[in-house]
């Protein structure tokens, strides 16, 4: 396996039944693919602490953490990738487009409709799997 190995935190933020999506830009990596919004951990931060400050600057959004999901490996071409979601809800602010093209609610059991990386399909598994317990 060449290249990097990252940790990067995610957000399902659930609201009115919805999920939010978040549709990456041409330029980013894996473009115009879907994705729960989130970035990588700087050192000696805590995933929790990378949400809110990915969250703030990507998206202008402020989020309660919930609860977490299982944290997903997954080893693409050229990185590997440590995935640590957590179910959160908004908690304030206003939604901006900073580094993504576009975002969508998106009712749960429409989600595997959209195109997404690799390393986020089991996230969307065992987020569906909770709904159902």
């Amino acid at each position: 396996m060449a290249g990097e190995s990252i940790r990067v935190a995610c957000a399902v933020i659930e609201e009115d039944g919805k999920v939010l999506a978040a549709q990456r830009s041409e330029t980013m990596n894996m473009p115009l693919k879907w994705e729960f919004p989130g970035g990588k951990l700087h050192k000696g931060e805590s995933a929790e602490e990378c949400l809110r400050r990915e969250l703030m600057e990507e998206l202008g959004i402020r989020v309660r953490i919930q609860r977490a999901l299982p944290p997903v490996y997954h080893c693409y071409d050229d990185f590997a990738i440590e995935l640590i979601p957590f179910v959160c809800s908004l908690e304030g602010g206003n939604l901006l487009l900073n580094e993504h093209r576009a975002i969508a609610w998106i009712s749960p059991p429409h989600l595997t409709e959209l195109d997404w990386p690799a390393a986020d399909i089991p996230v969307i598994a065992s987020y569906l799997a909770t709904l159902k317990e």
